[in-house]
């Protein structure tokens, strides 16, 4: 037969109450008193009834997280870090993923609601007002990633791009790079829309015209395809700026196909520095999000909406940086030109160059490092 609380309480010579606070972590309770709690919870072998203390004060123990695509290697840091955070305080989530569906993201909103979830992280751009709407109106907190303005019940996470992608660019133009290509992600993503636009800026503002600017979706194949575009001019880019490292990998991996050498002949550069950016070959130069960290303070920040009496919402920013790897390099002294079956063009060129420090920074510039100052 199954334990109950007060079973608990009375092994453990305590009220129903304290070990209600205990489980609930909703007061302080002595030490030596929690510890002995716990004891007994283990001997008894007991579980708290979610579903009897749902009743009682009409919410649940979790938050929710939506998400874009579980399979995305953008992803598990984010929901390890709101998993972490929510943890610590006595909390659960309620994951889902909305595979860029709209239906799916209607049955998410749904599903969140109909479990009485404290608040919702949304880690996607595939949201609309109608959604948002749906959940402030039962009273739920939101919080976005890289969205809009905060508003009432509703705050917003934004991400800083200019750090990172001022010193992507100090460092390829220090190397002496000109002809920059840019392949962002789809142009109807907002983030991804953002993204391209903050690159295509920081490369005007230092006078370079961008070689090529094309748009692929956020996968491997999207890589693939937008080289295959760009082997179609005659003379090809010296640099790639990718929207996101499998964007750049598949790039990469399509260059070499045609024979073209990464970072000899061409230079790439990833956006998200997900895990498999330093296990690519060659290790991936990208701009770095601290995705565990954004995870963290998506929940914190739900947590913070969720206590409020006036739950007003607030912007926060997290600031991105630049981490060097192999696959950037000094640009060729020649153009690298390709014949109209994509075969190249081999000219001379000189030995790519890597230097360990650039005079336009004002900190040391490390291989595999972030480059937390300039």
């Amino acid at each position: 037969m199954a334990s109950k609380m007060k079973d608990v309480a009375e092994r453990a010579g305590v009220s129903v109450t304290t070990v209600s606070h205990v489980l609930n972590k909703t007061r302080f309770v002595a030490p030596e008193t929690e510890a002995r709690i716990h004891a007994v919870i283990r001997e008894l072998n007991y579980y708290k009834n979610a579903h009897a203390r749902r009743l009682a004060c009409g919410q649940s123990d979790l938050f929710g997280l939506i998400i874009s695509e579980i399979a995305n290697p953008f992803f598990p840091e984010i929901i390890k870090g709101f998993q972490s955070a929510a943890w610590e305080k006595g909390f659960d989530m309620l994951l889902l993923n909305t595979e860029y569906d709209p239906k799916r993201l209607e049955s998410a909103v749904r599903q969140m609601i109909e479990s009485e979830v404290r608040g919702v992280a949304v880690m996607t751009s595939a949201f609309n007002d109608a959604a948002t709407k749906e959940l402030t109106l039962y009273g739920l907190g939101v919080v976005f990633y890289n969205c809009g303005p905060p508003q009432k019940l509703v705050s917003n996470i934004k991400l800083d791009y200019s750090k990172g992608i001022s010193q992507a660019i100090s460092y390829i133009t220090g190397l002496g790079h000109q002809r920059i290509a840019v392949i962002g992600g789809p142009r109807k993503n907002r983030v991804a829309a953002t993204l391209q636009n903050a690159i295509v800026e920081a490369l005007l503002r230092r006078n370079i015209q961008p070689w090529h600017i094309l748009e692929s979706d956020y996968k491997v194949d999207g890589g693939v395809s937008a080289v295959a575009t760009l082997l179609k001019r005659s003379v090809l880019p010296t640099a790639i700026f990718c929207g996101n490292d499998l964007i750049a990998m598949g790039a990469m991996s399509a260059l070499e196909d045609c024979g073209i050498r990464v970072p000899d002949d061409v230079s790439v550069i990833g956006f998200d520095d997900i895990f498999f950016a330093r296990l690519a070959r060659p290790p991936l130069t990208t701009i770095h999000i601290p995705r565990d960290q954004l995870g963290k303070l998506a929940f914190e920040a739900l947590d913070k909406l969720a206590r409020s009496k006036r739950p007003k919402g607030i912007e926060y920013l997290i600031e991105t940086s630049f981490v060097i790897r192999k696959s950037t390099a000094a640009p060729r002294t020649h153009a690298l030109s390709v014949s109209p079956a994509n075969t190249v063009i081999s000219k001379p060129s000189l030995k790519p160059v890597s230097p360990e420090t650039d005079s336009q920074f004002d900190g040391t510039i490390s291989r595999g490092k972030n480059i937390e100052s300039v």
